[in-house]
């Protein structure tokens, strides 16, 4: 006689491969470098004073954290100044990204999901996991399911026992 109230998880023997962007959020602290810091009156850059500053400074504080160059004045400030710090903070920074302190995380997401090995997913039924604690950015869910379209046998968003369907293989 057959058990029918024997509770089967479904969600387990299926054939989803749940793929959690959480895994790819940067851990590591992020410092800033904010040129205003460096710039005569906050709006000019003497280069003279700026390469003394840089040769002084503590670069050490840097060591294994990611590290965003910015300047929050509205001052022009030319390339090679930023080119100057990425060199300097490089030799001790984890990551070195010239962007907003508040993007960091958006373009951490797109170099790790740049690096991803879709071939792995090629004719796979995909749940992108929808509910996360990290603040994973909807530019890194857009990215991966632009990335995963062309080989995804299918894509679901959300979690395996509740999910939205994205996409089919015809």
């Amino acid at each position: 006689m057959e058990d029918n109230n024997l509770l089967v998880n479904r969600v387990a023997s299926s054939s989803l491969l749940t793929l959690n962007l959480e895994e790819f959020y940067p851990h590591e602290e992020l410092m800033v470098f904010d040129m205003k810091d460096h710039l005569f009156m906050g709006l000019i850059l003497k280069e003279k004073d700026f390469r003394a500053a840089l040769a002084v400074y503590d670069w050490a504080q840097y060591a294994d954290k990611n590290v965003a160059i910015h300047c929050s004045a509205d001052a022009i400030v030319p390339y090679w100044a930023y080119m100057l710090v990425s060199i300097a903070a490089s030799a001790f920074a984890k990551r070195v990204i010239c962007t907003a302190p508040d993007r960091f995380v958006e373009l951490a997401y797109e170099t790790a999901l740049a690096q991803l090995d879709v071939e792995q997913y090629r004719d796979k039924r995909i749940v992108i996991k929808g509910c996360s604690k990290l603040p994973v950015p909807i530019s890194a869910y857009v990215r991966l399911s632009a990335l995963l379209a062309p080989v995804a046998k299918s894509m679901m968003y959300g979690e395996p026992c509740s999910t939205v369907p994205l996409y089919k293989k015809k």
